[in-house]
Order: structure tokens, then C-alpha cells, then sequence
């Protein structure tokens, strides 16, 4: 069992918790553990953004809990009206994720004793807030995310292994089973590059040089996920008309083969650019050529499927779609190029260093 940053943060926030509510001398420290938990969070901005709502939420159940108890006393009946109270507003105020720290606060201030009431409410709705803050600075201060980093490699290595599979089915060399499982266990490399993306994306800087840099970097990334899945797609064609694939001529197989040859080098070379390990002069691709060869490669499919049409037109339908997948394989790479040459202009090909390192 691997143990994840999120583990141990928890694990370090409910001990900060806890040491500061006894170092503090608040009463039942219990409570300052209690909404560690519920106040850890993945990312930095969305340990901030639940901080905000766990505040508000706590001081909408501190409320309401010392009006509830002000009338029905700690009554069971009261404290069932409190709950429905409190939820009722923190759904209003779409504070959902706010609600079970909320309810809890309400309990922990309705049970308190008689005597003494009020101060026991403020010291137990101090205790909760020093939990919630041990664990906005164990977010911030304890292993803090590098999701690009984790974006990048999440890519890379979905991407390599797209290249691989294709080159194999290009090469009609895959086993057909074992392709089949690649692109499921693909499929969900997918998403957990969407999430890594998300959490990327809601990450803030402070500098307008960084905002702008890393406004870059977003669209960067949204276009090398495109162009993974875009790769993705032709392996599937490819995986999905095999046997169509099998009976064409030995010519025309070659010419996808080598078709696609090129384009994976061409994409193993844009990943190794964007992370500044490839001179500038191997990425030249001229558009002429490459609009020339696109050009080539289209009459030949259409020669192709005149002459497989009269044979069998099932093959040439789906030549169609082997056709459309490649040459929108080849646009994403060719927009994903431009962009990175953008970026490289701009920020002279700089790459924080750190993520330099933690990627190779």
C-alpha cells in the first residue's frame, strides 16, 4: 500500500490540531481534530476556498445552536430543529461541503452545560477554527502539490505508451486481447490527467508574470491532452479495422505504417521540446512539406478506396474513418507545435528547474 501525500498531511494536521488546542488550553481538544479532517484538501486553493465555507458554516451553527439553545435548552427535540435549521441555510448559501462540520459545531455548543454557556460556546468555536487553520497550514507548508509536475509526467507517460501500442497495431504486429486491455487501462489514464489538470488549473499565483506564464502553460497542456487523445483515437481505428487493414495491399500498409512512424517521432520530439532536451533546429517541420505530403497521402486514399470500393465497400467505408483520424492526429500535433514555439519565444524556453528535475 503506497501512502499518499494526502495520508500523511492528515495525519500531520490532526497532530497540529491537537497540539495547538492543548497548547492553548481550549476545552475538548477532540473538536480542533475533528475539523482537521474535514478541512484537508488536495490542492492549496482548495484548502483556502474550504476554509472560507467551513468559517461561514461554523458561524451559522454557532448561531443558530446558542439561539436553539437559549430556547429548548440541550432538548433532543431542539437539537433535531437545530440541524434541519442549519442545513436548510448552508443549502441556500450552497455551502454543501460545509454542512457535517457545521452540525457538528451546533452539538458541541448544545451540549455544553448551563453555567458558564456563553464562554464555553465562544471556546469551543475557537478550538474548532484552530483546527481548520492547523490544516490550511499543513497544506501550505507540509509536501505542497506539484501537480504540473504530476500533469507532465501523466501525459508523457500516457502518451508513450499510445506511441508504442501504435506503432505495434501500424505494424499489425499487436496481439489483439492485449490492445484491447491497452486501451481500457488508457482510457483511464484519461482521467486521472483531467483531474491532474483541473487541480493544476485551480492553483493562483501572485506575480502577473506568473499569471500570464501559467495561462500559457494551461493551454499548453489542454492542447497536449487533445493531441493524446486524438493519438488515442487512431489506435483505436487502427485496433478496430485490423482485419480491413490485413487485406489491403502491401503499398498502402507501408505508406500508413510509415505515415504514422512519422508523426509519433514528431510527437516524442514536441514533449522533448516543450521540456527544453531537444535543440531548436530537430523540431523544424515545414508546413509546406508537411501540407504537400498530407496532400500525397490523401490521393492515395482516395485511389485506394476507388479501386477497394468495387471489391468491397465495407473496407473503404471504414478507410474513410482510418483517414480522418490520422490527418486530425496530424492538426493537433502540428497546433500543439505552434503553441510551444510560442511559448518558447515568449519565456526564451524556460522551464522552472525543479520540474525539470522531478520529470527527468
Amino acid at each position: 500500500m503506497k501512502l499518499g501525500a494526502r495520508i500523511l498531511k492528515t495525519g500531520v494536521a490532526i497532530v497540529l490540531a491537537l497540539f495547538l488546542a492543548q497548547s492553548l488550553q481550549l476545552p475538548t481538544p477532540l473538536f480542533a481534530g475533528i475539523a482537521a479532517i474535514f478541512a484537508i484538501q488536495p490542492s492549496i486553493y482548495r484548502s483556502y476556498r474550504t476554509i472560507v465555507q467551513q468559517v461561514q458554516g461554523n458561524i451559522i451553527g454557532a448561531v443558530v445552536a446558542f439561539i436553539f439553545a437559549l430556547i429548548f435548552g440541550d432538548h433532543l427535540v431542539g437539537v433535531g430543529f437545530a440541524a434541519v435549521v442549519i442545513i436548510a441555510i448552508m443549502l441556500r448559501l450552497k455551502l454543501e461541503n460545509a454542512i457535517t462540520l457545521a452540525l457538528v459545531m451546533m452539538i458541541g455548543i448544545m451540549e455544553l452545560p448551563d453555567e458558564n454557556f456563553v464562554m464555553y460556546a465562544v471556546l469551543r468555536f475557537s478550538t474548532m477554527l484552530t483546527g481548520i487553520f492547523s490544516a490550511f497550514l499543513v497544506n501550505m507548508l507540509f509536501l505542497p502539490p506539484k501537480y504540473e509536475t504530476k500533469l507532465f509526467q501523466s501525459i508523457q507517460s500516457t502518451e508513450d505508451e499510445i506511441i508504442r501500442w501504435t506503432r505495434l497495431a501500424g505494424r499489425q504486429a499487436s496481439e489483439h486481447s492485449a490492445t484491447q486491455k491497452a486501451l481500457k487501462k488508457i482510457d483511464g489514464h484519461f482521467k486521472n490527467i483531467d483531474t491532474l489538470y483541473s487541480l493544476f488549473k485551480e492553483e493562483r499565483g501572485y506575480t502577473k508574470r506568473f499569471i500570464y506564464q501559467k495561462g500559457r502553460k494551461l493551454v499548453i497542456y489542454r492542447q497536449m491532452i487533445q493531441t493524446a487523445k486524438s493519438g488515442h483515437r487512431v489506435l483505436k481505428q487502427l485496433h478496430l479495422y485490423e482485419n480491413e487493414l490485413i487485406s489491403l495491399p502491401l503499398h498502402f500498409r507501408m505508406m500508413v505504417q510509415e505515415r504514422l512512424d512519422d508523426l509519433l517521432t514528431y510527437q516524442e520530439q514536441i514533449l522533448l521540446k516543450f521540456a527544453g532536451k531537444l535543440k531548436d533546429e530537430r523540431m523544424a517541420r515545414s508546413g509546406v512539406e508537411a501540407a504537400l505530403s498530407r496532400q500525397e497521402v490523401m490521393d492515395i486514399f482516395v485511389k485506394e478506396i476507388a479501386v477497394t470500393k468495387e471489391e468491397e465497400e465495407f473496407s473503404a467505408y471504414h478507410l474513410l474513418h482510418l483517414l480522418s483520424s490520422i490527418l486530425r492526429y496530424e492538426e493537433e500535433l502540428e497546433q500543439l507545435d505552434r503553441l510551444i514555439v510560442g511559448y518558447v519565444k515568449r519565456h526564451g524556453g524556460e522551464m522552472d528547474a525543479r520540474l525539470r528535475e522531478d520529470i527527468f
